[in-house]
């Protein structure tokens, strides 16, 4: 590492790295495709994308553009890019340096250099994505979901690092990344890496009722994905809420919704309408299955002697009043009819 500029050190998974910093040549610096956030934005084709395609991507957004008035005002960056020498990537900071290219255009000498912490060329790769990680999952500038999902799945399925290693570094449990890679792989078997559509797919690997469908209805994930991609199914916690309710409700409702006898809110009213969604024909039917386990009876008859006792009035409790309610929902049937 050469040693003008100012000499530093920094702390990553209890290492000490030594670190410069000085001014840099804009020119001279380069995007780092495997930047969560850029790897999202640039990859969606498949294929790695050159540093011109990463600087067009970049400068296209709109938080770019913001940089850009920012820095002006400012008169040049408040926190150094971090750059790996050898290769001179930025590791962080690849938005601010898009922005800086883009006022090298309109003041070539102005904007001629950045402000740049240099770490060694030799710098290991767990390290790298600990910083990665230190900046964007545990400091001030988080990752949205999506992106921190590709983060751990190219950590666990391209570097093969552990998910006991993994998820400590972006500050969730091993189940938690579990679900993150288990809904990135999904969107790629898809074919809709769209990071807008996250949220979608998330709530969809998320719901039991979801997943017994799933299950057993053949081309239904195709369907949903479909759906998603098509904009008919609205907005994510439409997903959420709704889609619950069709698939636990009749067969048939599903099925025409599948055929497009239904649209997505079609579907949904069907299933409330036929008590898909309706807490007390809910909770009545969670009683009526524990109630009619075996499991359930001979918990009862083998508890002890007092706890039995205390059975026997509950049983008599919920008879007296189960046959109440019984003879209302009759004389209301009676009276719709």
């Amino acid at each position: 590492m050469r040693t003008d500029g100012y000499a530093g050190m920094m702390r990553l998974r209890g290492k000490e790295v030594p670190t410069v910093t000085r001014d840099i040549p804009v020119k001279e610096l380069n995007f780092y495709p495997e930047n969560p956030r850029i790897y999202s934005i640039v990859y969606a084709d498949g294929k790695k994308p050159s540093q011109t395609e990463i600087l067009e991507r970049l400068q296209g957004l709109e938080h770019v553009r913001q940089l850009v008035q920012d820095i002006r005002s400012n008169g040049g960056l408040i926190d150094p890019l971090i750059v790996r020498l050898g290769d001179m990537v930025v590791l962080e900071g690849n938005s601010r340096l898009a922005a800086y290219r883009h006022l090298a255009t309109e003041d070539p000498i102005k904007w001629a250099k950045a402000t740049c912490m240099l770490l060694p060329d030799d710098i290991e790769e767990h390290l790298v994505f600990a910083l990665l990680a230190q900046y964007h999952v545990k400091g001030k500038k988080d990752w949205a979901p999506y992106e921190k999902a590709g983060f751990i799945y190219r950590r666990f399925n391209q570097q093969n690092i552990d998910l006991q290693v993994a998820a400590p570094e972006l500050g969730i449990t091993r189940e938690e990344a579990k679900h993150l890679i288990a809904v990135y792989e999904f969107m790629i078997e898809s074919g809709d890496q769209d990071p807008a559509h996250w949220s979608y797919y998330d709530e969809f690997l998320k719901s039991r009722k979801i997943k017994k469908a799933r299950e057993e209805v053949a081309g239904f994930d195709q369907f949903i994905v479909g759906e998603i991609q098509s904009g008919r199914m609205g907005k994510a916690m439409d997903l959420r809420d709704k889609l619950p309710v069709i698939c636990s409700g009749q067969p048939k409702i599903l099925r025409r919704y599948m055929t497009g006898q239904y649209d997505f809110a079609e579907a949904h009213e069907h299933a409330v309408t036929a008590g898909g969604e309706h807490h007390a024909l809910n909770r009545l039917r969670r009683f009526r299955k524990w109630l009619v386990e075996s499991t359930t009876e001979d918990d009862i008859l083998e508890a002890p002697k007092v706890i039995r006792d205390g059975i026997q009035y509950e049983l008599k409790e919920i008879e007296k009043k189960s046959k109440k309610l019984k003879e209302l929902v009759e004389k209301k049937k009676l009276e719709i009819d």
